[in-house]
């Protein structure tokens, strides 16, 4: 039996007249998407009922996907979740978005001219995600790497976030912090951020470390990204209205401009 019709048994027969693809190909992509929507490792028969087949039929394309690197499997033969391939090119999707690529080389600037690491944060399907970091001279070492979601409720650039995204994803990230409403405290920090055009963080996630973050918005204004800036809390001017929140707020600003945003 080929791999067309396998799949039409399976699945969804191909529109007429449209591109034929391989529909197995198709079929076990499923899985992937199961996976990506859950945002968490799952067992096979949780996944495999996500992706609506059963697991005997899931578990040979588990297999295929483990050696691409697209699935991982725990320890013991656990829970399957996403593979470095498939965070890797994730990543690599997310640095092919034009704001991404004007942003890189401001970061690289800022740093310098700040003395901070500064680092790209945009919405992925679990909330705030660095895509990018600059380091300054003295980095901070913690948990600032590629790919690191940041909490909404404890992180500048989540909290920005939070204040300029539409409340339905905002509350969806929050469910995955194990929060089921918007906190009355960050609901003050929203209204902060969405005022000054910047927010902060001091002894928020990890103690000692303090960061501010300014939105980056496109042409509808909608914010595509933030520009955040980390430190150790003694050395850190986390002051709203201080120079670093101003030279940080500025290229954010200078950005939005660029990307075809106009301030009301």
């Amino acid at each position: 039996m080929t791999d067309q019709d396998s799949s039409n048994s399976a699945g969804s027969p191909p529109e007429r007249g449209g591109p034929r693809g391989i529909q197995s190909i198709e079929v076990g992509g499923q899985l992937l998407i199961a996976l990506a929507h859950q945002g968490r490792p799952l067992a096979l028969k949780d996944l495999a009922r996500e992706a609506g087949m059963p697991p005997a039929k899931a578990h040979p394309y588990l297999v295929s996907f483990i050696k691409l690197g697209l699935v991982e499997q725990e320890a013991g033969g656990g829970r399957y979740g996403l593979g470095p391939l498939a965070l890797q090119l994730g990543l690599i999707s997310l640095q092919q978005y034009d704001p991404v690529r004007l942003a890189t080389p401001r970061i690289e600037e800022l740093a310098q001219a700040l003395g901070h690491t500064v680092a790209i944060a945009v919405w992925g399907n679990r909330g705030p995600t660095i895509v990018r970091v600059a380091e300054a001279a003295s980095p901070v070492h913690i948990s600032m790497r590629h790919g690191t979601v940041m909490s909404l409720t404890g992180t500048a650039s989540g909290r920005l976030f939070a204040a300029h995204l539409p409340r339905e994803p905002v509350l969806a990230a929050l469910r995955h912090e194990g929060q089921a409403a918007l906190p009355a405290e960050l609901a003050e920090h929203l209204a902060q951020a969405r005022k000054l055009g910047i927010a902060a963080s001091q002894d928020g996630v990890v103690a000692g470390v303090s960061a501010l973050a300014a939105p980056v918005f496109d042409d509808q204004g909608r914010m595509v990204l933030s520009l955040t800036a980390i430190g150790a809390s003694g050395s850190f001017d986390a002051r709203l209205d201080g120079p670093l929140a101003q030279g940080l707020r500025r290229v954010g600003q200078e950005l939005s401009r660029q990307l075809g945003w106009r301030a009301a």
